[in-house]
């Protein structure tokens, strides 16, 4: 088995590098509005770890977010509830398509080890972080004097 290079390698560095611009395989066919999904997947792991069959599945994965954030879009402009056919009020049959995306999009993320715990770590690690992090802001909040404008975003 080959050796993995330190995190903190010049051969490391190129690789995270390389994979914020890594394109989807010529065989999986991903459509514009999937390109953001896709790049936020593939940046979760390191682009050293990712086999072709994990990269087919996270073209399924970024294809099935981009479905999720397109229905949830057209539920909130149709509403939560739509008149049918004989002009009763019934739930939006997209709520069902859309629970079943956002399991398929779960258990892909499982699969492909691109979840939470997988990438931030067990909830009791990364809970004492939010406390620092809280810590700090809270710090930052402290010792603003009003003197120093923000950064403006």
């Amino acid at each position: 088995m080959a050796k993995r290079n330190r995190s903190d390698s010049v051969a490391s560095q190129t690789q995270f590098y390389s994979a914020l611009d890594a394109s989807p395989p010529d065989h999986i066919h991903l459509r514009e509005g999937d390109m953001p999904f896709w790049r936020s997947i593939v940046r979760a792991r390191a682009a050293d770890t990712w086999t072709d069959s994990d990269l087919e599945q996270a073209g399924n994965l970024a294809r099935c977010k981009a479905d999720i954030e397109r229905l949830q879009t057209e539920i909130d402009a149709e509403g939560d509830t739509v008149v049918n056919a004989k002009g009763t009020q019934i739930v939006n049959p997209k709520h069902s398509l859309l629970e079943t995306l956002s399991r398929r999009a779960v258990a892909l993320s499982r699969m492909l080890h691109v979840h939470a715990e997988a990438t931030q770590g067990r909830a009791r690690d990364t809970g004492q972080r939010t406390k620092a992090q809280n810590k700090a802001r809270q710090k930052k909040k402290d010792d603003d004097d009003g003197l120093i404008a923000p950064p403006v975003h």
